[in-house]
């Protein structure tokens, strides 16, 4: 049977390891597994978004309200711009979908971080786009200024802030000076999938959209329930920029593509602060612990203004020490298929980073 050229060159996204797989390829008991492989709130589900969920269950035959405008409004609010300027989607990365047919195609290009979130790139090559990376594996405005100056055919740019999956992240200041010099046909994706963790670490990181897409127009902000609001299950990202943006992507929107349960969730996760503020502080102070173990062995790790960390290896390989971890019922991210000798781990409960270190020492 014949597809479309372009799959060819289109890898599959390399998911996290999920826990029921480990209890079948390793016979180890689900009590037993701790999953820090995928950035997911480790403290769980907000009570109010169970709360919701529970009670709305039986309402699940039916299709949702497609405007979903609860949810829309109740995020204009928390962010001071009209609902006209979200849009919302299965998870964020379903918002990138639209972005990315809506401007790329096979006479144009576009621009990327070395090492950034995967979806950039795969959502890319299925329009068959030419796709530029910048020479370092970190954001450098530098980096990606030079390359766009030299390419008139860029599109899109993606900046990931904080970046996934290395977790560095740029100041407000650098971006916003980097924005000045990009035409404004260009549409500049800012992801801020992570920015609850890196605006509560340094104000210096915090983009805040409203200010965002009206001093830059050509715009559009990502942000998702996934992460400090604990939904990764329930897929709801949105995205928000000027009017002009949100009507073409909306043209590429399916009817019903978030569910009933998934808006509820959503909306009520929102409303539960003390939930994700706790979440996030509890991250960073856990998170002190994975910066001294590492000093304390000698082991290279780039700051993180995100809900994981990032160890770098030299002598150590870091396939061997993520398959060795599986086997012992841990799941972390081997960033090998990245081309960096590193693993990612996702800054668990006080529980499973004790846990965690006990089983990494044993290997070191």
């Amino acid at each position: 049977m014949r597809f479309n050229e372009v799959l060819k060159n289109v890898k599959n996204y390399e998911a996290g390891k999920p826990i029921e797989l480990v209890m079948r390829e390793f016979g180890i008991k689900e009590s037993e597994i701790i999953k820090l492989g995928s950035n997911e709130n480790p403290y769980g589900t907000p009570p109010k978004a169970i709360k919701a969920i529970k009670a709305n269950a039986n309402k699940a035959y039916m299709y949702p309200d497609e405007s979903m405008i609860e949810l829309r409004e109740a995020l204009s609010e928390r962010f001071n711009v009209r609902a006209e300027n979200i849009i919302l989607g299965a998870g964020s990365d379903q918002v990138i979908e639209f972005a990315v047919h809506s401007k790329a195609n096979p006479n144009n290009a576009v621009l990327m971080a070395k090492t950034t979130f995967a979806m950039y790139e795969i959502y890319s090559k299925q329009t068959a786009t030419k796709i530029l990376k910048t020479p370092s594996h970190e954001h450098k405005t530098e980096e990606f200024l030079d390359i766009y100056k030299k390419n008139k055919d860029i599109e899109i740019i993606f900046l990931c802030l904080p970046n996934n999956p290395l977790g560095e992240c740029l100041d407000k200041k650098e971006v916003y000076n980097f924005l000045e010099e990009i035409d404004e046909n260009v549409l500049v994706i800012l992801d801020g999938a992570y920015q609850e963790y890196a605006s509560y670490k340094d104000s210096n990181k915090k983009i805040e959209p409203k200010d965002l897409i009206e001093k830059f127009p050509n715009t559009l902000y990502l942000g998702t329930f996934s992460k400090a609001y604990g939904l990764g299950g329930m897929r709801v990202g949105y995205g928000i920029a000027n009017e002009e943006i949100i009507k073409n992507l909306k043209k590429l929107q399916p009817p019903f593509n978030v569910t009933s349960l998934s808006i509820l969730a959503a909306h009520a996760a929102l409303l539960d602060e003390k939930f994700v503020l706790k979440s996030i502080k509890n991250n960073f102070e856990e998170m002190i612990r994975y910066e001294i173990f590492a000093k304390e062995k000698g082991i290279k790790y780039i700051e993180s203004y995100t809900n994981f960390i990032t160890y770098l290896f030299s002598s150590k390989n870091s396939s061997e020490i993520a398959k060795t971890l599986l086997r012992r019922g841990i799941i972390i991210r081997d960033l090998s298929s990245y081309g960096l000798n590193a693993i990612r781990i996702t800054i668990g409960t006080p529980k499973q980073n004790e846990r965690f270190f006990e089983e990494f020492e044993k290997i070191l």
